[in-house]
């Protein structure tokens, strides 16, 4: 299989200083003390997924709030905060039934690369404004960002380990908990095992599920699968994972999800699901891609085919109920990380995640 081209390679992220405004109202000013290198930044990096740009990257991160504009309740200077890359509004029609990550104002700020309340703060001299990135921009030392962006959390927590909670715990715990709400025992698999898909293990071992089959081409994944929780796992580049999975289980699990962004291997994801079952995808793949199944499988089969972005959280919500679980033990985040980084690392550290040798990369700011 040919392997894609290194994107440090191909449209390198640059390290530069930029300018940083305080925060205006409604705003708030964050020193960040890590920040994830996650397959949805690539997709920006790649342009896959398009996106404004100049733009300070970095949409999973967390820190300490230094400053906030007029107008902020609920912070202040000194509280440990982690960044949700939708900052629900709390008005919206999607926000006022629950759909956090369907906020309608988040998404055109985000597309547009603005703050939720409609500034940017990074600029560069005689160059203008910078685009932020999900209202995030983690890959800074300091960020400016909505209040609604912002999830106090206890100052016990590590921060560094954080990050995590912020984008791949979120996503693949809430997938399992909160989109398909997954019972005891049920029958489970997992195609792609990168920092969303372990979490989606992490999550079906906190539900109870089993057996929890874990699906990669790479050992290394399949291997932290297993320490993950995965009772079984796949190597989809030396067997048919379809056929594989569909004889372990005696004709597909229950509930199968796909976090690769990836319409073909949905599709497997799909095929891989018994009567009655459901697939439910998390992976981002790229908009011009089209899904074929066969329609009649839906309505002879009573299969369901569901989707879920951000883990169909509500971050003020789950992120504080994650992170307990992850002090209680019931939640083993640790193995999410495979290293710290500098932020001179990014590119390089991109060309690994590119190539599938690690799960999560945390650049680590000294604070």
């Amino acid at each position: 299989m040919e392997l894609p081209r290194p994107y440090a390679e191909s449209r390198p992220l640059s390290v530069e200083e930029v300018d940083l405004d305080g925060p205006g109202e409604n705003e708030v000013l964050v020193q960040v003390a890590g920040a994830g290198l996650c397959h949805s930044d690539l997709s920006v990096i790649n342009g896959s997924r398009p996106r404004p740009v100049p733009m300070v990257m970095g949409h999973e991160a967390a820190g300490i709030v230094r400053d906030i504009g007029p107008g902020v309740k609920g912070l202040a200077p000194d509280d440990h905060v982690v960044f949700s890359f939708v900052p629900c509004c709390g008005g919206c029609p999607m926000c006022a039934v629950g759909r956090a990550p369907l906020c309608e104002p988040a998404y055109e700020a985000a597309v547009a690369g603005r703050l939720l309340h409609g500034g940017r703060r990074f600029s560069v001299s005689g160059g203008g404004e910078v685009n932020h990135h999900q209202g995030v921009s983690g890959y800074s030392e300091f960020t400016v960002s909505a209040p609604e962006s912002l999830i106090k959390i206890d100052k016990s927590y590590s921060l560094e380990m954080a990050v995590l909670f912020g984008c791949a715990v979120m996503t693949g715990v809430g997938a399992v908990v909160n989109t398909a709400k997954v019972q005891p025992g049920t029958s489970t698999a997992i195609f792609g095992l990168g920092g969303v898909g372990l979490s989606v293990v992490l999550g079906l071992r906190l539900a109870g599920a089993y057996p929890i089959i874990a699906i990669d081409r790479l050992e290394n994944k399949l291997a932290l699968a297993k320490e993950a929780g995965a009772t079984h796992v796949i190597n989809a580049a030396e067997v048919d994972p379809v056929m594989a999975l569909r004889d372990m289980t005696g004709g597909g699990a229950a509930d199968v999800f796909e976090a690769v962004g990836s319409e073909k291997v949905l599709a497997q994801a799909y095929a891989a699901t018994r009567k009655g079952g459901r697939t439910i995808t998390v992976g981002l793949p790229d908009p011009a891609r089209e899904l074929r199944i066969p329609a009649l499988s839906l309505v002879a089969e009573e299969r369901q085919l569901m989707g879920s972005y951000m883990g169909s959280c509500v971050p003020k919500r789950d992120i504080p109920r994650f992170m307990r679980l992850y002090a209680e033990g019931r939640l083993p985040v640790d193995v999410l990380n495979s290293r710290f980084i500098e932020l001179e690392q990014v590119n390089e550290s991109f060309d690994a995640l590119a190539q599938g040798e690690v799960a999560r990369q945390i650049i680590k700011f000294d604070i």
